[in-house]
Formats: C-alpha cells, structure tokens, sequence
C-alpha cells in the first residue's frame, strides 16, 4: 500500500495528502483499537458486553474486570507508547537531519534501561519503608528517572555559550550509551537467576503489565510532550536546510533544539519507563509516512504519532495471539516486522541517501 501510495504524482497537493492521511489513520487506529479490545486469552467477548450495555444489563464482574482493568489500559498504553516513540522517532530524524536518527541518540533508552537495571538488581537493599511507598511501580519510576538522567547529563556536555551542537550530542549519546551499557553488563553479572528473568522481559518489551496508574503517570507526560512536538514542524521543516539559513529566515535554532530533545526526553522516557525496550518504531514509521505524504513535518508530526499507536496495537495483537494463551513479549513482534521493512527502505533509497 504505502509503495503504491509513494507514486503520487508530483502535482497533488501534499498538504491535501496529508490532511487525508490524518483522516484514514484515525478511522484505522479506532477500528484496530476496537480489535485489541476484542482480543485477549479471556473468553469475555467485547461484542456481548456491548450488547449487554445497549440493552441496560450490568456486566458480569469477570467481563468488568478483563474490559474494563486489563483491556482498556492495555489499548491506552498501546496507544500512548506507539505515538511518543514515533513521533520522538520523526523529531530526532528531522533535528539530526538524519534518516537513520532515533530516539536512542539522546540517551534516553540507555539510562532507562540502567535505571531499570538498578531497580531490578538493587532494589531490594532499598529500606522497606522506600520499597512499601513505590510497590511494583519502583521500575518504572526508575527508568524514567534514569532516562531524564542520562539527558541531562547529554543536555549538558553538548551544550556551551548557550548554543547545543548536534554533532558533539551524537557522539556523546554514543559514549554516554557505552558507559550505561557497561554499569548495566556488571549488574547484570552480579543478578541472580530471577533478576536476570526479570530483565530479559523487561528489555524485550510489553505492554502486559499496563494498569490505570502507569497510564495516568504516563499520560500527562506523553500528551504535553507530543503537544510540544506538534509546534516544531515549521522548524523542522527550516531547519532542514541549513543551522544558518533557518536562523537568516527567522527561526530560533537554539530554542528550537531544546525544545525537540526535551521534548524526545520527555516522550520516549515514559514510554520506555512502562513498556519496556521496544524498537523500530521511532525509526520506521516516519520512513513510511515520507514515502506517503512527503517530507513536510506540519503533517509528518501527527501522522507519525497516529501510525505508530497503529502499528503498536497490531503489534500487540499479534504477541497475544501467535503463541495463545501465552504472550510473545511485543519487542519481539516489532524486530521481526520492523528490520526487514527497514532493510527494504534502505535498498529503495540508498541512492538517495550518503550513508
């Protein structure tokens, strides 16, 4: 489909296309939201509880407790999850100038998983009135403080006499990833055999463990972030070409960088903090929707956020199915399905890109 849709002839209107693609993915997102509702390892079926509150009947409490505790705050994790990372995916990518950009770069994945790390491994020499107060939700407090962390500590090296430089960012991301590996290697080391189960699945990524709190924890962070990123396309959209040219035609550069990483840190941060490690999402789905509707980030932005709640649901209902009553952890879904259309983007364009 998104082949077909690329050879859009060059005189339709691309802002047309993309006011039309926000209407075909809304329509999308609420009928696959409407599947995920519908699947689970329970025999609750939504279609029956529908009917039952079209007619006044009360639900059963086991049809309250799967629809309404497990399946609605699993759909609006999906969701949340699946838009901070692709539209975090699109801001970086539009920021770095770079295709192959990810949220990753700011630091963010590395100190979250070192944060998760040290609550999995450590957690328990926390005094028990610090472990009573967090409970369950002493992971992902972790990685998110671990993921705000790891960006300020970037945020800080890369920046001097007030002006932030994206090359000196990218490297130090790099080191900063390095060094967050190795503390994260020797911890691992040092976990028993039921920390190490623990941070397999954390690190390959979930959205089992969804509940109201880490909803309304995750909620207001993901949303402001996105509302944020929904102001930069114009920037973006200057800043693609050139530092220089976009400060000649009026944009502010600076501000503008801080805006986009605090933003990226903000988004990706809770979403790794209550799902996990899940990739390509922030890498494929803006790849997909320029090759849809064109590069412009006015509309990159949304459709990206739109798509990759998408693609996070489906990803989610294939993790509850292919292996019921059991559950594929969702980072495993989104590496099978994500790498090879990464790799078929790759060998489409590499004679467009200088990799």
């Amino acid at each position: 489909m998104f082949a077909a849709l690329s050879r859009v002839p060059p005189r339709l209107d691309r802002v047309q296309l993309a006011r039309m693609a926000h209407l075909w993915l809304v329509m999308l997102l609420v009928l696959v939201s409407l599947a995920a509702l519908a699947t689970g390892a329970s025999g609750t079926s939504l279609w029956s509880a529908l009917a039952k509150l079209a007619q006044g009947q009360a639900l059963t409490r086991t049809e309250a407790v799967v629809l309404w505790d497990i399946r609605v705050p699993r759909l609006l994790m999906g969701i949340l999850v699946g838009a901070a990372l692709a539209m975090s995916g699109a801001v970086m990518q539009g920021l770095f100038r770079n295709p192959l950009a990810d949220p990753g770069l700011v630091g963010v994945s590395a100190g979250a998983g070192l944060g998760a790390i040290i609550a999995i491994v450590l957690g328990g020499l926390l005094p028990a009135s610090v472990a009573l107060f967090f409970g369950t939700y002493l992971l992902p407090v972790a990685a998110f403080l671990g993921g705000w962390g790891s960006t300020l500590v970037l945020y800080r090296v890369a920046t001097r006499g007030g002006r932030t430089s994206v090359a000196t960012m990218l490297l130090a991301g790099i080191a900063l990833a390095a060094l967050a590996g190795a503390a994260s290697g020797l911890l691992v080391y040092a976990a028993d055999d039921n920390q190490l189960r623990d941070l397999t699945f954390w690190g390959l990524g979930s959205l089992a463990g969804a509940s109201w709190f880490k909803v309304m924890v995750a909620a207001p962070l993901i949303l402001i972030a996105c509302g944020m990123a929904l102001t930069l396309g114009a920037g973006l959209n200057g800043l693609a070409l050139g530092e220089a040219t976009a400060h000649h035609i009026g944009i502010p550069v600076q501000r503008l960088k801080n805006t986009a990483i605090l933003t990226v840190a903000a988004a990706t941060g809770a979403a790794v903090a209550v799902s996990g490690g899940i990739g390509f999402i922030g890498i494929v789905v803006p790849h997909l929707l320029r090759l849809w509707t064109g590069p412009d980030h006015r509309g990159l932005l949304l459709n990206s956020a739109l798509l990759g709640a998408i693609l996070l649901l489906l990803a989610d209902i294939i993790s509850r199915v292919i292996v019921a009553p059991a559950e594929l952890p969702i980072g495993i879904v989104t590496a099978t399905l994500g790498a090879p259309v990464f790799l078929w983007i790759l060998l489409r364009r590499r004679g467009l890109m200088d990799l």
